[in-house]
């Protein structure tokens, strides 16, 4: 299993890469918010070698919008991953399963070049979601051991805990085998 994280602008822009292969940085949530620690961040991991992901936290409506919005903040290079954050927003409400799976496909044709993952909890993916439509692969989220979620899906990520950091494995063989997907996916 390979070792990576997910930071955000609670993160410093200089996190410990040492023993990581990959990593998830937050660009951006609805239509408003950016990181700031973004470019930053995205510069520490590619300075590192990791594989580079970004992640959109999702919500409700105007999704064609948000969409824009994402892959206008995200940096643009192909075998980066992109990943759809489906979970509940500080004011209670979560995107449907249809709002989650269009937000996917619009993704798919912004973006032909990036593989593209649903972010979901281990609650979300057995109790609300409906389609079990997650792009080129699941990346879920049980605090149990690493590499053991208590799912039956196949899972391409599985974060695994937040205590310091959220921390995450990647079900490849090598940082080769990671990096080949996310160039071919």
């Amino acid at each position: 299993m390979l070792r990576g994280i997910d930071v955000s602008a609670y993160q410093s822009s200089s996190y410990d890469t040492d023993g990581l292969s990959f990593v998830f940085i937050k660009a951006t949530e609805g239509r408003s918010y950016i990181n700031p620690k973004l470019a930053a961040q995205t510069k520490r991991a590619r300075d590192a070698g990791l594989v580079v992901g970004f992640y959109h936290f999702l919500w409700p409506g105007n999704l064609s919008a948000q969409a824009d919005y994402f892959v206008g903040k995200a940096p643009e290079k192909a075998g980066d991953i992109l990943a759809v954050d489906w979970e509940t927003t500080s004011e209670g409400t979560h995107a449907s399963n249809a709002e989650k799976d269009l937000f996917i496909r619009k993704l798919r044709e912004k973006r032909p070049n990036n593989p593209i993952v649903l972010y979901c909890n281990r609650h979300y993916w057995l109790n609300v979601d409906t389609t079990s439509y997650a792009g080129h692969g699941l990346w879920i989220a049980d605090y149990v051991t690493a590499g053991k979620p208590r799912i039956q899906a196949k899972w391409r990520f599985h974060q695994y805990t937040d205590n310091p950091l959220d921390k995450n494995v990647a079900n490849f063989s090598s940082k080769a085998a990671l990096r080949e997907w996310a160039e071919n996916a």
